[in-house]
């Protein structure tokens, strides 16, 4: 399955790569050289803790790059009075009339204890197209579903405050 990404997901990533090889790449080699130049590797923890960041950054300009490889660019959007990407909802639980707001994000800046929710998560999925007013089947699973009640839709513009998820 490829990730679902905007095209301003795609340049957040390649800012923060390119930003790993410039910058964060060579203050770890850096600090390798430097661990290195104390004597004797085999009990020299500084010297590994400088490895392992090293290869977290380089783990992480990889995986950057692959995501951007294998993505499947979706529009951010939407007609004026349905729900779409990067856009913030009400909706309201028909179970218990409990009222909960979310922010429809792509996979990468999903993050539920934020309120941004993925369009790929079951309730990011159902909401997707709809608009205010209609009744919203979200089918989690074979066996679960509830309905949520659409209050309102603020259309958002995408400005990069919520960051992507760092693995």
């Amino acid at each position: 399955m490829h990730n679902q990404l905007t095209k301003q997901d795609i340049k957040r990533m390649e800012e923060e790569i390119e930003y790993r090889k410039l910058v964060v790449r060579r203050e770890a080699l850096e600090a390798v050289k430097e661990a290195r130049a104390h004597g004797d590797l085999s009990e020299n923890f500084e010297y590994y803790a400088a490895k392992r960041e090293k290869n977290k950054n380089e783990s992480r300009i990889r995986f950057l790059e692959r995501m951007i490889r294998t993505a499947e660019i979706i529009s951010e959007e939407s007609g004026e009075d349905e729900i779409g990407v990067n856009n913030t909802v009400q909706v309201q639980f028909e179970e218990d009339g409990s009222v909960e707001t979310y922010k429809i994000v792509t996979t990468v800046r999903g993050n539920s204890l934020e309120g941004l929710i993925s369009t790929e998560s079951p309730i990011g999925r159902a909401l997707l197209g709809h608009k205010v007013g209609d009744r919203v089947l979200v089918q989690v699973n074979h066996t679960f579903s509830y309905y949520v009640i659409v209050k309102k839709i603020e259309k958002t513009v995408d400005d990069g405050s919520d960051r992507l998820r760092s693995f």
